[in-house]
């Protein structure tokens, strides 16, 4: 075992599972005050449900065995059989690398909750988890990750998740928004954020994990990883400004949702080539997935028609396209010899480009079609969406029973408090009095 590879890769996995909360409280600030329990408890509980699928069947589907180059077997149900001391490539036991594929697996489906926020029924969506889970998220990681994959086989790139991540869960949330429906006051869309400070914790708390997502997805200490540190940060700058200039230019005012938002873009776009492109590389593909994403939300979402709440298709699914893409692009054996074939713009020609192409759209078109027989399927035997009635009232009651702020009627109590305050006005006084200033005697 190298101990310093366990260390980092056990460190790792530490930061991609803090990104799981990060995300509840980014998206639980963004929904209005009535729904912001039900979004973070929708977040947060893919943590268990995921663990749970990944030792039980989702590492055996996803990485023991074959099954058409398509998904595995489950033959290691339950981890059993599995030799956790058994050292992989980079010479990590086999269990902590588990442990680090198992992280992928909570914070995916845990991203296209914000395009559902509000709207669905909670039982709903944690079976929709376990299914989505087993027939697409497992096959993915296969296809691409596995070296039995068909994808991995045809040399795609996807250094930490373009095609298995984000483009997975953005065209989910964009099914799963089709199918619901808009909200019921969809065309008013007031700024009712719940709290800013959150967006802005949770943005940070992601950018963070996010160096265990790309930096971890080398398996090791070694250059890749310094380079995938680096062109994370690059891509991530560069488009949190092109977010905020767009912004100023374009509404005429900085936001800091935007700002966080285009901090999300650039992580997301650069998460498939991170291990791949230099950083002059890393900061065209920041810019490129924002300005894609910007305009997506701002104006193609509208047009096209399908409320996704918190833009999880605009941002994660808009930007990962775009970087998966661009992988083609600009990947270079200079910083990875894994890579075959240079991208266009480093005299490779188009054979990678191509390659990313194909995998993104192999990718969107599995998930639509995987996704809509899941929802469809699921919906003859349970309601998918909360009713009106519920929806107006707010998730956080209607589903749970709960409130996030329980001070907010203090103001509905405050004649009650000062008619106790003057009825009692002695005892509320008490020795408090005798530190009153006095007045000077007068002569």
């Amino acid at each position: 075992m190298n101990a310093a590879n366990t260390s980092f890769m056990i460190l790792s996995s530490i930061l991609v599972l803090f990104m799981t909360p990060g995300l509840a409280f980014f998206y639980g600030g963004l929904v209005s005050k009535r729904n912001v329990v039900n979004t973070m408890l929708s977040v947060f509980i893919m943590t268990g449900v995921a663990i749970v699928l990944w030792i039980v069947i989702g590492y055996s589907l996803s990485f023991s065995g074959n099954i058409g180059g398509v998904i595995g077997n489950v033959q290691n149900f339950f981890m059993n059989g599995v030799d956790l001391t058994a050292l992989t490539a980079t010479k990590i036991p086999t269990g902590i690398f588990s442990v680090f594929e198992m992280m992928f697996a909570i914070i995916t489906p845990a991203l296209f909750v914000g395009a559902v926020v509000g709207r669905i029924k909670f039982n709903f969506l944690l079976v929709f988890l376990i299914l989505w889970s087993i027939i697409i998220y497992y096959p993915m990681v296969h296809l691409v990750w596995s070296p039995h994959g068909i994808l991995y086989g045809l040399g795609v790139l996807d250094f930490a998740g373009g095609t298995v991540v984000h483009i997975n869960a953005g065209v989910t949330a964009f099914v799963l928004s089709a199918f619901l429906g808009k909200r019921i006051k969809f065309g008013d869309r007031p700024h009712n954020h719940y709290n800013l400070p959150w967006v802005l914790l949770g943005a940070t708390i992601l950018w963070i994990g996010w160096y265990g997502f790309n930096a971890g997805s080398a398996l090791g200490v070694d250059n890749i990883a310094a380079q995938a540190t680096i062109t994370t940060t690059m891509s991530t700058g560069t488009a949190m400004v092109t977010w905020m200039i767009l912004d100023m230019v374009i509404s005429g005012k900085p936001t800091l949702v935007g700002v966080c938002t285009g901090t999300l873009c650039g992580l997301v776009g650069i998460t498939p080539a991170c291990g791949f492109v230099t950083i002059a590389g890393s900061f065209w593909i920041g810019m490129f997935s924002t300005f894609a994403s910007y305009f997506f939300v701002n104006y193609l979402k509208d047009r096209i028609g399908v409320d996704d709440a918190l833009d999880a298709f605009g941002c994660h699914g808009v930007s990962g396209i775009v970087g998966s893409v661009a992988t083609g692009l600009f990947a270079t054996k200079t910083v990875n010899p894994i890579v075959t074939h240079n991208g266009v713009f480093y005299g490779g020609g188009f054979h990678q480009f191509g390659i990313q192409l194909l995998a993104t759209a192999v990718t969107i078109v599995f998930v639509i079609i995987a996704a809509s027989i899941i929802i469809k399927g699921l919906s003859l035997i349970m309601p998918m969406r909360v009713d009106r009635k519920e929806e107006e009232l707010g998730l956080d009651q209607g589903e749970h029973g709960e409130e996030a702020d329980y001070t907010v009627g203090m103001s509905d109590d405050l004649a009650e408090y000062r008619s106790d305050m003057n009825l009692y006005s002695k005892e509320f006084r008490g020795q408090m009095a005798n530190l009153a200033p006095k007045d000077p005697p007068t002569h």
